[in-house]
């Protein structure tokens, strides 16, 4: 195994160049080095790339096509911190087309497509990003993005809280001209509650990860096609009759559970919600504690987006060859610092693939070091993250454009007319006809016959604080 060579998810990480990007001094063709990539000649296989997501990305185009009359991001300076891949650059673009000037840095180490950060940077996207950073890199571009003579951020679209984090912290000034932050993920969100209940949130914040857009269709079905390609690309199992063990039952685990059940595997669910543990039994799954299966499964996916879901404890009584892997936005839900001990031997056997070795010869194998599996070992579906990245656009819209005190310094839910025109948006790809309600069915109803359709409490998951809602723009 060692002396073969794989390639990953990114055509280009077979490059034999280890000189980091930090070290280089690049060009863009108009003469810019304001970005840090790992090599601005793959512009032009990124931007292929990109050319083809924007054909799974009919709502993004469609925002295009209208911001040709209006701007309605005009002198909207956004600085982002999400996964860059090709989806996220027709989001970049669209930004740019609706008005806004854009920095961005990667949410996560391992998920950048080196040539689309080339072929962003290329347009004049100032980006810092490249697979593989260390976590010095992973800040230091962070870095870049803000601490910028002459360009002051008025907007913030994270995903994670990172970005929101290091402002926070080394720079809180910047708050003063920020009008909001939009966060895409459930570790981001929790982050920004705990900054409310303290009293720290500063300016207002938009849930997206909440929004019916991202949980339904983001959360359940992108996972539900990408947890087989990213087992798949890493580790070429076999999944009919493997034993499966997935740690939380929200949608990403929904998604997660639907796809290896659909394989023939045998899947094991543990949950803490009551609600959430009995829809998977209903499901046709087995409700266990952790430490009821561990020395039996084959595989475990964590997807909670909480911290220690497994332990030292777990991956010691595991059996050999498990595979241990992750769903969760965050890389804090396997314990991976508990294996990093003098006794345990670490053999990498391709990118994103290690071997952990007990002393007895026992060995597990860690995924993208526990970090998010799907876009750190394979490819997400397009169509599907054009959904969430429209959610995106149009929050940073609200947000921007939203008159003074119509948001606190809180957080507040993306209002449902908002979901439900983006989902529209995405209905003439399948040359899907709505039915309209007549006059006397809207009345019966008590609806307005172009919506919403659903209250705006329709699927709010209700943490603490109370989720607000925020008004049509």
């Amino acid at each position: 195994w060692k002396e073969i060579k794989f390639s990953t998810a990114s055509y280009t990480d077979s490059s034999d160049d280890e000189t980091s990007p930090r070290d280089k001094q690049q060009k863009n063709s108009k003469g810019s080095s304001d970005f840090c990539v790992k090599n601005i000649k793959q512009a032009e296989f990124g931007r292929r790339e990109i050319e083809i997501a924007e054909q799974e990305m009919p709502a993004l185009m469609a925002l295009r096509k209208r911001a040709q009359g209006e701007k309605p991001l005009a002198g909207a300076k956004i600085v982002g911190c999400t996964h860059i891949t090709a989806q996220t650059a027709v989001l970049m673009e669209t930004l740019g087309a609706l008005g806004a000037q854009c920095r961005w840095a990667a949410c996560n180490i391992y998920s950048t497509l080196n040539e689309v950060a080339a072929a962003l940077a290329e347009s004049g996207f100032p980006v810092f990003a490249w697979k593989g950073e260390s976590e010095d890199d992973f800040w230091w571009c962070i870095d870049r993005c803000v601490n910028v003579e002459g360009w002051q951020p008025n907007m913030i679209l994270d995903d994670g809280g990172d970005l929101t984090h290091w402002i926070y912290k080394k720079y809180p000034n910047m708050f003063k001209k920020i009008k909001g932050i939009v966060e895409e993920s459930v570790t981001g969100v929790h982050r920004l509650y705990q900054l409310s209940k303290a009293g720290k949130l500063c300016v207002p914040a938009m849930n997206v990860n909440d929004s019916v857009t991202k949980q339904k269709f983001d959360n359940l079905y992108c996972c539900r096609e990408s947890i087989l390609d990213g087992l798949k690309r890493t580790t070429d199992m076999m999944f009919g009759g493997k034993q499966v063990v997935v740690c939380g039952y929200g949608e990403v685990g929904k998604g997660c559970c639907a796809a290896l059940k659909a394989m023939g595997s045998i899947v094991y669910v543990t949950e803490i919600d009551p609600i959430c543990a009995l829809q998977a039994c209903m499901d046709g799954f087995r409700l266990v504690k952790l430490n009821e299966v561990i020395r039996q499964v084959d595989i475990v996916i964590t997807c909670t987006g909480n911290k220690n879901v497994v332990t030292r404890e777990h991956l010691d009584r595991m059996k050999n060859s498990c595979i241990v892997c992750n769903m969760g936005h965050s890389n804090t839900e396997i314990d991976v610092a508990s294996l990093r001990t003098p006794e345990l031997t670490w053999e990498r056997v391709r990118s994103q693939v290690d071997h952990v070795i007990w002393p007895d010869g026992k060995r597990i194998v860690l995924l993208a070091e526990g970090r998010l599996l799907n876009l750190s070992c394979s490819t997400v579906p397009t169509f599907v993250l054009s959904i969430t990245a429209t959610t995106q656009a149009l929050a940073l819209i609200e947000l921007y454009n939203a008159p003074e005190g119509r948001y606190k310094q809180d957080v507040y839910l993306l209002p449902k007319k908002m979901d439900e025109y983006v989902a529209s948006l995405h209905l003439p790809t399948f040359d899907a006809h709505l039915t309209e309600l007549t006059d006397e069915q809207a009345k019966y109803l008590g609806l307005n016959k172009n919506g919403p359709f659903k209250p705006n409490y329709y699927r709010c998951l209700a943490p603490t604080p109370p989720l607000k809602t925020g008004k049509p723009g």
